[in-house]
C-alpha cells in the first residue's frame, strides 16, 4: 500500500512538473484557483477502480443486471467523491509566516494559515506527510486553521519557506488533490555556538576559556533556572542533574558596572564561520553573566548594553553578517 501511495505521489510530481501552476499572492495571502489544483487517484483509489473493473467483467459475463447496477452505482459514488475532493481546495486562502529564531542545527518552525472565504467547511486539509508530522485539519466555514511545519536548518541566516504543498483526500481518500503555494515566510537562524570560547579580551587560544579574574565572592549566586538551548555547560548544575532534578543552570551576578567588548579581531581563528560561532558563544556567556557588552564586527558595531533585546540584536547581527562583503574594499567604498 505504501509503495502504491509513493508511486502515485511520484507520478503526480512528474505530471505537475510539466504544467506547474503555483498560487501566489501579492498581499502575502495566496488564493487557490481552478487552474492551480491537481488531482490523481490514491493507492486506495486505484484498487477501488480495479475492483470495479472486475465487477463489471463478472456482471457482463454472467449477465447479472443487479451486479451491473451495483457496479455503476459505486462508479458514480467515486465520481462524486472526485468532485468533492477537487472542490475541497478551491477558493482556499493560504498564508505562511515564520516562527521564532532558532540556532543552526535546530528545526525552524513555520505556520501555514489556511482559511475559507465562504460558508462551506473544509475537511482533511493538510501538508504532505513527508513535509510535516502533523495531521490534516478541518476548517469551519468562514474561519481558518493553522498547520505547523518544521524544517531542518544547516547554516545561519534566513531560512525561507519558498513553497508549500497543500493537499486533501476528502471525503473517501480515493483521490488526492493538491496545489502549490508560493510564500515569502522566513525564520531567523542564529549561528551555532561553540562549546567553549575565550572570554572577551582574553589573549588565550580560541578553544580554552579563561577564568574570570578577581577576588573571591565577586560573583554572587542568584539561584537556578531551567536550561535553555545555547547555555554554557560550565553553568549547568551537574549535582542537581545527578539527583534527577533535570538540567538547571546556576545564575551568577557579577560586577554590574563591568563592561566588555566582544571583538572580531581578538580571535585567532582563521575560518570566518568559526569566528562567528565563537563570538556567538561569547555573546551568550556575557548575557548569562548579566554584564554590559558590546559587539564589534568589521564594518559593524553594536554599543554596549544588557538585556534580552540587546542579546537578540547581537545574535541577529551575527546571523546576518556577511564577512565576505565586509572584507571587500570595493564593497566598503561603494
Amino acid at each position: 500500500m505504501e509503495d502504491m501511495v509513493d508511486w502515485t505521489r511520484f507520478r503526480g510530481r512528474r505530471l505537475s512538473g510539466l504544467f506547474r501552476r503555483v498560487a501566489r499572492g501579492g498581499d502575502g495571502v495566496a488564493r487557490v484557483g481552478r487552474r492551480q489544483i491537481y488531482i490523481l487517484p490514491t493507492g486506495n483509489g486505484l484498487r477501488f477502480g480495479a475492483v470495479l473493473f472486475v465487477m463489471l467483467l463478472g456482471s457482463l459475463n454472467y449477465q447479472n443486471n443487479l451486479g451491473l447496477l451495483f457496479t455503476f452505482f459505486l462508479a458514480s459514488v467515486a465520481l462524486v467523491a472526485m468532485h468533492h475532493t477537487w472542490f475541497n481546495l478551491l477558493g482556499l486562502s493560504v498564508q505562511a509566516r515564520g516562527g521564532p529564531p532558532v540556532f543552526a542545527g535546530d528545526d525552524a518552525s513555520f505556520e501555514v494559515v489556511v482559511g475559507t472565504e465562504g460558508k462551506r467547511a473544509r475537511y482533511d486539509v493538510g501538508i504532505p506527510a513527508h513535509e510535516t508530522p502533523h495531521q490534516a485539519i478541518a476548517i469551519p466555514g468562514g474561519d481558518c486553521g493553522t498547520i505547523r511545519i518544521a524544517r531542518p536548518t544547516l547554516r545561519r541566516g534566513l531560512s525561507t519557506l519558498e513553497e508549500v504543498t497543500v493537499e486533501t483526500r476528502y471525503p473517501l481518500h480515493l483521490f488526492r488533490a493538491w496545489c502549490y503555494v508560493q510564500t515569502d515566510a522566513t525564520t531567523l537562524v542564529y549561528p551555532k555556538p561553540t562549546q567553549a570560547a575565550p572570554e572577551p579580551g582574553s589573549a588565550a587560544g580560541d578553544t580554552e576559556p579563561r577564568r574570570r579574574q578577581g577576588p573571591e565572592g565577586m560573583e554572587d549566586y542568584l539561584g537556578p533556572r531551567p536550561y535553555r538551548e545555547g547555555d554554557s555547560p560550565r553553568q549547568i548544575d551537574w549535582k542537581a542533574h545527578a539527583r534527577e532534578r533535570g538540567l538547571v543552570v546556576k545564575q551568577f551576578g557579577g560586577d554590574q558596572g563591568q563592561e566588555v567588548w566582544i571583538d572580531w579581531t581578538e580571535l585567532t581563528a582563521t575560518d570566518p564561520e568559526t569566528r562567528i560561532s565563537l563570538l556567538t558563544r561569547q555573546v551568550l556567556d556575557a548575557a548569562e553573566a548579566q554584564i554590559r557588552f558590546g559587539l564589534r564586527l568589521p564594518g559593524l558595531e553594536e554599543a554596549p548594553g544588557r538585556g534580552d533585546g540587546h542579546l537578540q540584536r547581537c545574535l541577529t547581527h551575527l546571523a546576518l553578517y556577511d564577512h565576505a562583503q565586509a572584507n571587500d574594499p570595493l564593497q566598503r567604498t561603494a
